[in-house]
């Protein structure tokens, strides 16, 4: 069954307060087919480039909070744009699209829709756009401010040596040494080793 189309007048609820003409004048310019999509693990958002039999296509988590919401739209549209300009003759996240982000994060940046404090982490990640739309360190850091209160959710560095976190898919680890940027966890089931970043959401546990 086909994704339904997220109604023009729906779309507002998801984003800052001031950005919705501005985000609908680029959807309905370039024919976007845009669609709310439930939580998933490994990706916040999504395009399809558009076909003979399909217009281009976007989805978008709906847990996200509304800055990160309006940053991945962005960081997909980028992808639109870059796409409508050079076809698949570029990398996907190369200095094209890069460029092309990094104008639309400005665009949005200049109106002052951002809060101070994510205002500031914009303008530092905008000398080069993260792959992951909102992949700077400081800049995840920030938008968790602006998400929905969870007092059992930490981010890795915030998990005490020795401590005990399980992941969105239900493994649990316990944290180790930092090596350079990254966190050294061992999965308590398997006993392997895997590397986190310090600003991955995980879930204290207490108990095992």
């Amino acid at each position: 069954m086909p994704k339904k189309e997220v109604p023009v007048n729906y779309l507002q609820n998801y984003l800052p307060p001031g950005t919705g003409d501005a985000v609908l004048a680029y959807l309905q310019q370039h024919k976007v087919h845009l669609t709310i999509a439930k939580e998933r693990a490994s990706i916040l958002g999504d395009y399809r480039h558009r076909t003979n039999h399909a217009n281009h296509r976007i989805s978008i988590n709906s847990n996200l909070n509304k800055y990160s919401f309006l940053i991945t739209l962005l960081h997909e549209l980028a992808h639109l744009l870059t796409f409508e300009q050079y076809g698949n003759k570029v990398q996907s996240h190369g200095k094209e699209w890069k460029l092309i982000f990094g104008q639309l994060l400005a665009q949005f940046v200049e109106h002052k829709v951002f809060p101070a404090d994510l205002e500031k982490e914009i303008l530092l990640s905008l000398k080069s756009p993260a792959a992951s739309s909102c992949a700077e360190d400081g800049l995840l850091r920030v938008l968790r401010k602006y998400d929905k209160a969870n007092s059992n959710q930490q981010l890795v560095e915030e998990i005490e040596l020795n401590k005990l976190f399980r992941t969105k898919d239900g493994r649990v680890f316990r944290r180790g040494e930092q090596l350079r940027k990254r966190f050294k966890c061992l999965e308590v089931k398997t006993g392997k080793l895997y590397l986190f970043s310090p600003v991955y959401p995980v879930e204290v546990v207490t108990a095992v």
